[in-house]
């Protein structure tokens, strides 16, 4: 498995240990907390550097597995550089608004994502025939349904684990992702709630330097991943044949031979 080799330097270099004032803490958070200095609550960096390895692993072992990654973060500080991230490592995204149900209710969603993807193609045909006035109404539909579902045009299932930087922002996703099951990864930072989270990372989710971290190091296990995508199904099929091998084995009857009534002389 090749995940980032991620150090506390590199995390304090992008102030990942950085929270919010002690006013502003949710006491659940507590146990990922180092201390406080300048009434700024300091996160214990030792945590995070163990959570987020295990965070990567768990990323690393999805993408292996062909699953897929829904990113989500819709706050300013993160959502331009978690469309890039999942662009750049073909993932899917939701950066601008979770409209309810996004999850719960696919079924409605799959319906606005064919309605979005015939929207384009109408516009797109060479033979329209649509007069002004339908091709500005369809141009302003377009752009609403784009900026809602546009990171998940091509999300033809329920992803197999969801990244979230800011609970508190994104308490729907988490909610309708905890009812389906979904595994989650959250940036939880000092004020976070960490109730629900399967794969918790403490840590700064404002400063854009902190986002840009988890961004690279995500970006990096996925390709690492990808590369490594043929391995994992040859050893796969391998470990197949192994228990077909076995099964076949076990499933063998020795016949005893019928003794002879002749004598050999």
């Amino acid at each position: 498995m090749k995940i980032p080799n991620v150090t506390i330097e590199q995390l304090l270099e992008a102030g990942v240990h950085l929270g919010h004032k002690t006013l502003r803490w949710n006491p659940k958070m507590k146990k990922y907390i180092f201390g406080k200095r300048d009434s700024i609550h300091i996160i214990d960096l030792t945590q995070t550097l163990e959570l987020t390895n295990a965070a990567l692993e768990k990323v690393y072992s999805t993408i292996t597995n062909d699953g897929k990654i829904l990113f989500i973060s819709t706050k300013k500080q993160a959502s331009e550089a978690i469309a890039e991230l999942a662009k750049n490592t073909n993932q899917y995204f939701v950066n601008h608004r979770w409209l309810g149900g996004m999850l719960t209710n696919w079924g409605t969603i799959s319906n606005s994502i064919k309605k979005l993807n015939k929207i384009n193609l109408d516009l797109s045909s060479e033979n329209r025939g649509f007069t002004k006035k339908e091709l500005l109404k369809m141009s302003g539909q377009k752009d609403k349904l784009q900026k809602s579902l546009g990171g998940i045009a091509d999300m033809k299932k329920l992803p197999d684990l969801v990244f979230i930087i800011d609970t508190n922002y994104e308490s729907l996703a988490i909610k309708e992702s905890i009812k389906l099951r979904i595994p989650i990864i959250a940036i939880l930072d000092t004020n976070s709630n960490p109730e629900g989270v399967d794969f918790p990372i403490p840590g700064n989710d404002d400063a854009r330097r902190s986002i840009d971290l988890y961004c690279d190091l995500l970006k990096e296990t996925i390709f690492n991943a990808i590369k490594d995508i043929p391995d994992e199904v040859e050893k796969k099929e391998v470990n197949k044949k192994l228990n077909d091998v076995k099964i076949e084995n076990n499933s063998l009857t020795i016949t005893p031979e019928k003794s002879s009534d002749k004598k050999i002389i």
